[in-house]
């Protein structure tokens, strides 16, 4: 799996101290967390699957994030099952919901149906929405996961992504995230929510922006520079509009190939999620 990694062209930070950097060891654990995910996956049938990482395993063994970018990746190490008869999931992404946010868990099975259908690349994550400020005129937000960017996010897929080893504060054990800069493209963006004992979803349309290299580096230095990071402008909504309604510091993302395939995927997901009972709230500048 590590030589399946190098070969498509990831990079690790690789140290000796495992209590402050990033070992060889502490990414062996992290393949075989991948591999059990998806052998589990494969023995309970699942369309979606989640790790209670935080707070449950963090001090058993190392994070789960290099695991979870992994999972929600097309292209990624291939895993046989346990007779070693099939591929599991050949040729698809298995969602991994982050945090075992449920409501992250519908909005990814959802979005990779739909993407998938429309013949797109359904790699999706969600963000911590951690701030932003102004850039050059325009609101830029500063959405970051602890780790588990699918690769396909970044300009030049597994070349861009780094392996930096978590934050000994909040993970003791250590473990590789997967650390890049998201690129530049058109996104939709959603969350799912319970309110008033119904399920809702607010969905929206945004920009992922390119911002100077120093720029980009400060924002995050002064968050997680261990983290993948994506520079957002959402359409329509102000920061306060934003702050006053999202219901989570969770937001889901993901690529469309332009802004025609987007505003499409996004028609689709909003009228899935209405046939399946859910309220949808059409957020920002949206063209239908």
């Amino acid at each position: 799996m590590g030589e399946w990694l190098t070969d498509a062209g990831m990079t690790f930070r690789f140290g000796s101290d495992p209590d402050t950097e990033l070992t060889e060891d502490q990414v062996m654990w992290q393949y075989k967390m991948y591999v059990a995910a998806l052998r589990l996956s494969d023995d309970f049938g699942l369309d979606a699957v989640g790790i209670q990482y935080q707070q449950g395993l963090k001090n058993v063994c190392p994070a789960s994030d290099l695991v979870e970018g992994l999972l929600n990746n097309v292209a990624r190490p291939p895993v046989t099952s346990r007779d070693g008869s099939r591929v599991l999931y050949e040729g698809q992404a298995l969602p991994h919901f982050n945090e075992v946010d449920e409501g992250v868990a519908v909005d990814a099975l959802v979005t990779n149906r739909v993407w998938t259908a429309m013949g797109l690349d359904p790699a999706n994550t969600l963000h911590d929405v951690r701030w932003g400020e102004e850039y050059d005129g325009r609101f830029v937000w500063v959405y970051e996961i602890s780790g588990s960017v699918p690769p396909s996010h970044f300009a030049g897929g597994y070349a861009d992504a780094e392996g930096w080893r978590q934050s000994p504060v909040f993970f003791p054990k250590g473990g590789a995230t997967i650390k890049g800069v998201s690129k530049p493209g058109e996104i939709v963006w959603s969350r799912v929510y319970v309110e008033g004992g119904e399920l809702h979803v607010d969905l929206g349309r945004a920009d992922v922006v390119e911002l100077p290299e120093e720029e980009s580096e400060r924002r995050s230095r002064l968050t997680n520079p261990e983290w993948p990071i994506a520079h957002v402008v959402l359409r329509g909504i102000t920061r306060d509009q934003f702050m006053a309604r999202h219901k989570a510091n969770h937001a889901q993302v993901v690529y469309a190939p332009d802004a025609e395939a987007a505003d499409k995927a996004l028609t689709a997901k909003a009228a899935m999620f209405d046939a399946l009972g859910v309220h949808v709230h059409l957020c920002g500048d949206v063209n239908l």
